[in-house]
């Protein structure tokens, strides 16, 4: 049996992201994704200063699309993700 995910179970509070993912939706990153940045904290481009690139992709609902989408906006204003430790 598949099981449904918490939003379309009706889990997840929708209208408290619409409030923090406004800038996200802006640029047409999808509703997943956004979900995933809000939890994580990051609610404008330079946020994502604090993470490394492999944090990012590791995010539940962060997709190749939103990858791409946060990545070429990053370079337009030339903000990089925050480098790996040794």
């Amino acid at each position: 049996m598949k099981r449904k995910c918490a939003v379309t179970q009706g889990l997840v509070d929708l209208e408290s992201y619409a409030k923090l993912d406004k800038f996200w939706k802006s640029i047409k990153v999808s509703a997943p994704a956004r979900r995933a940045l809000v939890d994580k904290k990051l609610f404008k481009l330079s946020d994502l200063k604090k993470i490394t690139e492999k944090d990012l992709k590791a995010l539940h609902g962060m997709g190749p699309n939103a990858l791409n989408i946060l990545k070429k906006e990053m370079k337009k204003k030339m903000i990089n993700f925050k480098k790996l430790s040794k």
